[in-house]
């Protein structure tokens, strides 16, 4: 995620509880795919979760994006 779009977010966590809880989601997942990064091997079913937790993220932060977009569209 960019800077940028890390600073709108955490403007609008005190006041959105779906971006706050959707935010929180995304760090997680982002640290638990830093630990299977660290691993020299991943078993099968590591890299199975591996690819879900990928697309957990993804889908976290498209709904984040969803969210700052309507932000950015009410105020102008």
């Amino acid at each position: 995620m960019e800077q940028r779009e890390e600073e709108l977010i955490r403007e609008h966590l005190d006041q959105d509880q779906e971006l706050r809880d959707l935010y929180t989601q995304h760090q997680e997942l982002k640290r638990k795919l830093e630990e299977f990064r660290h691993k020299h091997y991943l078993t099968t079913d590591e890299a199975i979760e591996e690819k879900r937790i990928q697309k957990l993220k993804l889908a976290s932060k498209d709904r984040m994006m969803a969210i700052l977009g309507r932000y950015q569209h009410e105020a102008r």
